[in-house]
């Protein structure tokens, strides 16, 4: 049987410490707010939510796009009326991702594309409804896609290149970080 680093370590008694700087935006038990997204609240959400714009809810600490929460919530007296994250990105333009495509097979398999672009935003955002495409734009010899959210730019980079091959480079930078996603494919 095979014994990991990590459980060694551990049954010779040393204290192993984790980075907690990466993981989430909890600021609970004294760990450091890592999330920098300026439309979540620092203080968190009223639960229950419902938004006004997209007819999401936000119950149980999830944003979810369940009609049937949504009517059941929406006879509850207590709950807030708000605009989620998502909404108000798609209202100022505020992209997390940018996804840009180019290349001539993208003109010629357009239309493909552009279906299994949208079939893939409607699966992420069916799991959370806070992710979504905001735009989608042509500029000359290339396609942007802007997202409100930077894992799902990320993901549909890698699903055109699962399909449709070609060369992806994917890059986080900038202050807050936005994931930019090229992909490419001559013939």
């Amino acid at each position: 049987m095979k014994v990991s680093r990590a459980f060694r370590f551990q049954q010779k008694g040393a204290i192993m410490t984790m980075n907690s700087n990466k993981f989430g935006i909890s600021d609970k038990r004294g760990r450091t707010r890592t999330s920098v997204d300026a439309f979540l609240p620092h203080e968190g959400f009223k639960d229950p939510s419902l938004c006004t714009s997209c007819k999401s809810s936000y119950h149980h600490k999830r944003w979810s796009c369940d009609e049937e929460i949504y009517r059941e919530l929406e006879l509850n007296p207590a709950v807030s009326h708000i605009t989620c994250p998502a909404c108000q990105k798609i209202a100022a333009g505020y992209p997390e991702g940018i996804v840009t495509l180019r290349g001539d097979y993208l003109w010629e398999h357009e239309q493909e594309i552009l279906r299994l672009l949208d079939n893939v935003e409607q699966e992420a955002s069916a799991k959370n409804p806070l992710e979504r495409v905001i735009r989608t734009i042509r500029e000359e010899d290339r396609l942007v896609i802007e997202t409100t959210e930077e894992k799902l730019a990320a993901h549909l980079g890698r699903v055109i290149k699962r399909a449709h091959k070609g060369e992806l480079k994917i890059s986080w930078a900038g202050n807050p970080d936005i994931c930019r996603v090229n992909w490419e494919r001559q013939q």
